[in-house]
């Protein structure tokens, strides 16, 4: 009984590692089917990816280079970005019925060596944008119209007026304050909004001076016996400084507030100093109430920044331009191109032309192309660029380091898009108009893209048996190709075309026409192509 019971086991025993057996058979032949199936249907995919990749450079090949699809792919997608290089993701940060700013989030990733976020001010005229410090620098371009800053410079308020073409810097943590001083003009600035100093809190913050309810001045945030007591005024009057609800963007001559501030701030200053005398003479107080409370003369004085005339001869600046010590504004405008031709100019503007860009590290350019125009191929070294199209369309190619086109795409007005350091692009300009980009490079040294064809090309300085070499031709044939452009940095449509008139500058009153040999550019700086 006992020996059949241990037949009974080992028989039972047997039956298990058969169907165990069986089991894995068939796993391992479903395996094998199944990568034989993928490995048909990567075949196939790569077949037709080879004939999506087919193009002139590789006619006469007779098989792929030996770089995989795989590393290619994962190299695709380490370099991309989620929009590609044209800065899509936007935000309206200030909103109200005086104005509003829109904030364009800069890409952040290995590829980007320094992110701009790149900020659009839009105010109506007549219109304050009212005083804040924020956690990151501004460089500011007046796209359009004018307008008066009031910065904090060394502990003292200065003034300066800016017009159209102007550039200015406001640091990090400076207060300052912007004005529309135009009568029926609104006015357009485009800024960079460096993020490097900032808390890390959304795209930048602000902390602002004035306000009430809304925005909310930082000052609410102190116990009111706190502010009582810094500022030496009763409850009664801390209400009037902080129960408005009017927004960032406020209008001047607002129906509803019985400020002096409005008016006082559209006068010139010594309207303004004779107003705020005349005002002040007329609210005078017993001398009891003087020593007690903050007077209605030292909350002026606090708020508009009003000086001595004594002191205010030590002011320096120009008279023309504002007052205070504050830098003075830079105008593209009003700069001589750094390189023109009949095809088009540009302007770039670094460290060594305005001195506020040492500290903030930020390079301008300007660029004007002709219809049909294009910038020549070209890298830039030390920077990454960001550009905004003012006016007209065009095309933007960027090429990865690999040798593959990494962006093809149409730009139109108010475009924003960047392109990172070391990476190869062109900007062409439709054949219907002209096409005019601004923008601002990571860097404020001098900088010589390196143009990769025309008259100053890498191409040419290079020309030799070794360059011959590396594209598999003789040296001849290479330089009968090279020689075929005799134009540099911006290029025309067709070399065999009429040559078009030059599009004037507004600092040239005469049409030029002048031959790229004889006038090398100099400083070809960033100004981003």
């Amino acid at each position: 009984m006992k020996k059949m019971g241990n037949k009974v086991a080992l028989l039972a025993l047997v039956l298990v590692l058969c169907y165990g057996l069986a089991i894995a058979v068939s796993f391992f032949e479903d395996e094998d089917r199944r990568g034989e199936r993928e490995g048909r249907e990567e075949d196939r995919r790569r077949e037709r990816e080879g004939e999506g990749r087919k193009d002139w450079r590789r006619e006469g090949e007779g098989e792929e280079e030996e770089g995989d699809w795989r590393r290619e792919r994962e190299k695709r997608e380490e370099w991309s970005t989620e929009e590609g290089f044209l800065l899509q993701n936007s935000k309206r940060v200030v909103k109200t019925d005086a104005g509003e700013m829109e904030v364009v989030r800069s890409f952040v990733g290995k590829i980007v060596d320094r992110p701009l976020h790149i900020g659009f001010i839009n105010m109506e005229p007549k219109t304050l944008f009212i005083p804040q410090y924020l956690d990151s620098s501004l460089v500011i371009f007046i796209r359009r119209g004018e307008a008066k800053i009031g910065l904090i410079y060394e502990d003292e308020l200065g003034e300066r007026w800016v017009k159209t073409g102007d550039v200015y810097h406001i640091p990090a943590g400076s207060a300052f304050y912007l004005v529309n001083t135009a009568e029926g003009q609104k006015l357009h600035i485009i800024c960079s909004i460096d993020p490097s100093e900032g808390l890390g809190v959304g795209t930048f913050q602000s902390f602002f001076i004035g306000g009430g309810t809304y925005p909310q001045s930082v000052l609410a945030g102190f116990e009111p016996e706190t502010l009582s007591r810094a500022f030496n005024v009763s409850y009664a009057e801390l209400r009037d400084l902080f129960g408005l609800k009017r927004g960032p963007i406020i209008y001047l001559n607002h129906s509803d507030s019985s400020s002096p501030w409005p008016k006082i701030m559209q006068m010139k200053e010594h309207a303004k100093l004779q107003h705020r005398k005349k005002l002040m003479g007329s609210h005078e107080e017993p001398a009891q109430k003087l020593e007690q409370t903050w007077s209605w003369r030292k909350l002026l004085n606090s708020m508009l920044g009003m000086e001595t005339e004594n002191k205010k001869r030590d002011y320096r600046g120009t008279s023309d331009k504002g007052i205070g010590k504050t830098p003075d504004s830079y105008n593209l405008y009003d700069r001589h191109p750094d390189f023109s031709n009949d095809y088009g100019w540009s302007v770039a503007l670094d460290k060594h032309d305005y001195s506020p860009l040492k500290h903030s590290g930020i390079g301008i350019y300007l660029v004007n192309l002709t219809a049909g125009a294009m910038m020549a191929p070209h890298v830039n070294p030390t920077a990454t660029e960001y550009g905004i199209v003012l006016r007209g369309s065009g095309t933007i190619q960027i090429v990865f380091p690999n040798g593959t086109n990494a962006m093809s795409s149409e730009i139109a007005e108010g475009d924003v898009f960047f392109v990172p350091r070391y990476f190869p692009f062109c900007q062409i300009a439709s054949r219907s108009g002209p096409l005019e980009f601004f923008g601002f490079t990571t860097s404020a040294h001098r900088n010589r893209p390196q143009f990769l064809a025309g008259s100053n090309s890498l191409i040419r300085a290079m020309m030799g048996p070794e360059l011959a070499a590396s594209f598999g031709i003789t040296l001849e044939r290479l330089q009968d190709i090279d020689n075929a452009q005799p134009y540099g940095v911006i290029l025309p449509p067709d070399t065999k075309t009429k040559r078009r008139e030059e599009p004037l500058h507004p600092n040239t009153k005469t049409k030029r026409r002048e031959d790229e040999h004889a006038r090398e550019p100099k400083v070809i700086k960033s100004f981003g192509e």
